[in-house]
């Protein structure tokens, strides 16, 4: 078969093009928050929209067009919905036992306020969790807390959806750091630090913004040196790793120091006055009915999760786990889709490969967790599966819909459709630091995850630094660091927080309520790199190593 080369232009009119290509990502936002359509309804419908493009507009041969919908459903499936299945299975074991009630009482024992609550939960632990692996276990084991703990599903769901923001960058054990390494040559300690300078002033800012998003300003202004404390540890510790120690850690790392920083600030400081929400009962200030063995206990499943996600990220173990990862390149597909300048500097054939890492899977280890869980808190082997099969079941819609965004992911990659939206972006020059963040932006809010707008933009942002005249670092680095804000619309994240809450149905309304946020934040963010590109070039780093 003869290599195909992507068509940047079809209709030999940009705009024409671009409007071409962005329309599979139009029509799903439109049936997501227009129509209300339901999220595995929409996400079909969208595949089915870019196939249909990319073979009769942009010329993909149709085998090929074929291999891409296999491939993205396959990663989709073992990357994503094994994952996601995995750890809501995990929660869903502390519920069968009963044991949810004893870690609902040990947070309500930290603190009865709900702004507090959110930051524990939603920012700190979710921290930890997008650190270890990601995949969408942070919002979905964090949003079930919240609701277990007496938040209303639905605002719970779009605080978990924020919450789950500054720490994307580097989850994963910082996959998304080492994606751009490997698509833009530049040093990982130079692209760890970057980013490490640049998300901390929005995760100083993320516990107000949290709060703000669910009470008012009195209500906020009320609790400010508890929001100070999170989003001070949290951003000090963000910075610190990042800049001198390390990209695997930094979520892991800062979540869990702010953890227990802030458990500990909570125990010396309290608001003058608990908020709940109004259509709630106050909380009731009891004193702790279980012991800490009976809390570590209670607890147990998501320690092992976080451990287990953690072992299984660790170097020597990774590099002996990928050993039993079957890899087979796509048919017809592996090395025949051609990128092609000015997308990239160099010709190159996009590689596709069917990796099945059944053992090394994030989703693996966090099931592993599950299955020791279960008896650890008095399920019988039969039952943990019985409830592992009951989750599958409940989730067997939303699982579709991931598989299907992704396989629309993976056709808009290798028939260039993704290069057309970002070869738009570009047109905007000195302008570009702050529409070059919207591109890494628009990238998460496309794959649903950071790695993956990284591997798709992140040569495009050096390769147009580079004409510009500016830093390649800090825009290989921007692309990440805006892509962080995406995550929250992205359509698997959407539908997560839903399955975690309970609101299927709903995620039409989730993304039109998060929107505001995403577009906010992520101009916030392109506001930083603009300052860093014009302003702030001595502090862009270059040619360091780590704890230089």
């Amino acid at each position: 078969m003869h290599q195909w080369i992507q068509n940047y232009d079809p209709f030999h009119h940009a705009w024409l093009s671009t409007a071409a290509a962005a329309a599979p990502v139009l029509l799903l936002f439109y049936l997501l928050a227009v129509r209300k359509t339901a999220a595995h309804l929409a996400a079909v419908a969208a595949l089915g929209a870019s196939v249909l493009l990319a073979g009769a507009v942009f010329g993909m041969p149709w085998i090929m067009v074929t291999g891409a919908v296999a491939n993205g459903a396959l990663y989709g499936g073992i990357q994503i919905a094994w994952t996601l299945a995995a750890a809501v299975f995990v929660y869903d074991l502390t519920v069968e036992s009963g044991h949810f009630e004893i870690i609902k009482d040990s947070l309500g024992n930290v603190t009865t306020d709900r702004r507090l609550q959110v930051l524990l939960i939603a920012l700190a632990f979710g921290a930890v969790l997008e650190g270890a692996g990601g995949g969408g276990a942070p919002v979905a084991v964090a949003g079930a807390m919240m609701v277990g703990l007496g938040f209303a599903p639905f605002p719970a769901a779009v605080l978990c959806l924020i919450a789950n923001t500054a720490p994307v960058a580097f989850g994963g054990v910082g996959n998304p750091v080492r994606v751009l390494v490997a698509v833009t040559g530049l040093g990982e300690a130079d692209l760890s630090a970057m980013i490490g300078r640049i998300l901390p002033w929005t995760a100083l800012a993320l516990p107000f913004w949290l709060v703000r998003s669910m009470t008012s300003w009195k209500n906020t202004v009320a609790v400010w040196p508890g929001l100070l404390a999170c989003g001070g540890v949290f951003a000090a510790m963000q910075f610190y790793w990042s800049n001198f120690r390390d990209a695997a850690l930094v979520d892991i790392v800062g979540g869990m120091v702010t953890l227990l920083a802030l458990t500990l600030f909570l125990k010396a400081w309290h608001p003058r006055e608990v908020w709940h929400f109004p259509e709630e009962p106050p909380p009731q200030k009891r004193a702790m009915p279980h012991s800490a063995g009976q809390v570590l206990h209670a607890w147990s499943p998501f320690l092992l999760l976080s451990i287990f996600v953690v072992l299984w990220g660790m170097p020597p173990v990774k590099r002996l786990l990928d050993r039993t990862t079957l890899s087979l390149p796509v048919a017809g597909l592996h090395l025949q889709s051609l990128r092609v300048p000015p997308v990239v500097a160099v010709q190159h054939a996009e590689p596709a490969f069917f990796d099945f890492p059944w053992l090394a899977a994030v989703g693996t280890a966090t099931f592993v967790a599950g299955l020791i869980s279960g008896p650890l808190l008095g399920l019988s082997p039969a039952r943990t599966m019985r409830v592992f099969v009951r989750t599958c079941h409940r989730m067997r819609f939303s699982l579709l819909a991931i598989l299907a965004m992704l396989a629309l992911g993976y056709v808009t990659r290798y028939s260039g459709m993704d290069a057309v939206m970002g070869l738009a972006m570009t047109q905007t020059g000195s302008l570009f630091p702050f529409f070059g963040t919207l591109l890494g932006w628009l990238g998460v809010a496309l794959t649903g995850t950071d790695a993956g707008s990284n591997a798709l933009f992140g040569s495009l942002q050096v390769i147009t630094a580079n004409r510009l005249e500016l830093s390649p670092v800090l825009m290989a680095a921007a692309n990440s660091a805006g892509g962080v804000m995406g995550k929250m619309i992205g359509a698997q994240s959407i539908i997560v927080a839903c399955v975690a809450v309970g609101q299927e149905g709903k995620e039409g309304d989730l993304f039109r309520a998060v929107l505001p946020h995403s577009i906010a934040l992520a101009s916030v963010i392109g506001l930083i790199v603009y300052w860093y590109a014009y302003f702030g070039q001595s502090w862009i780093p270059a040619g360091r190593v780590w704890g230089g």
